[in-house]
């Protein structure tokens, strides 16, 4: 993340992301597919690592090989097979979009991180190395299991997630770059959707 300042002269927290150049890699229709929708193709992937079906689907758009393919329902232009899309093409500066991405795996934890429970209490009355520890879990004879989706320790994070309403502070045209306010999902250098 970075920050800028407003017109107002506050520091607002920014992500920078590198958006495009995309391809149009398949335009699914109603009568072939079932439903409208275009598929767009982002970054670059050598041949030798990429799999025959992959490099035969872009073919079709006569492009090279991409890494990642994202579907968009509802898009407003009318494109075609091969086209190029650029940041210019689809925002302007004060547009809201939502970012979705995957957050960062944190792996196994317990239910004072993962869920924000307080833990048990204080360290008097004869309490030992309980400090962080869940609880009761349930009912003793009945009904005498543990309910379905009770919040106890496991695997944190590694999640789909989407940040809504994230502001274009400003576009990069000539660099393929937007600048939006607020945070986004995910580690430096990873994927992230967005949806306008």
């Amino acid at each position: 993340m970075t920050s800028v300042y407003g017109e107002d002269g506050k520091a607002i927290g920014c992500t920078l992301i590198e958006a495009g150049p995309c391809v149009v890699t398949q335009v699914k229709t109603i009568e072939k597919d079932g439903y409208q929708a275009i598929q767009l193709g982002y970054g670059e992937n050598k041949e030798k690592t990429t799999t025959n079906s992959v490099i035969g689907h872009c073919k079709r758009a006569n492009t090279s090989p991409k890494k990642k393919f994202a579907e968009f329902k509802h898009f407003e232009k009318t494109l075609n097979l091969g086209d190029v899309i650029s940041i210019a093409d689809i925002f302007v500066e004060g547009d809201y979009v939502d970012a979705v991405g995957t957050s960062k795996g944190k792996g196994f934890q317990g239910v004072v991180k993962r869920h924000n429970f307080s833990g048990v209490g204080g360290q008097t009355h004869g309490q030992h190395n309980r400090g962080r520890a869940p609880g009761s879990i349930g009912s003793a004879s009945f009904p005498s299991r543990v309910f379905k989706g009770l919040r106890m320790a496991g695997r944190t994070g590694n999640d789909r997630v989407k940040i809504q309403n994230l502001q274009v502070v400003k576009l990069f045209p000539d660099k393929n770059l937007i600048l939006v306010s607020g945070s986004i999902p995910g580690a430096n250098n990873s994927y992230v959707i967005l949806e306008k």
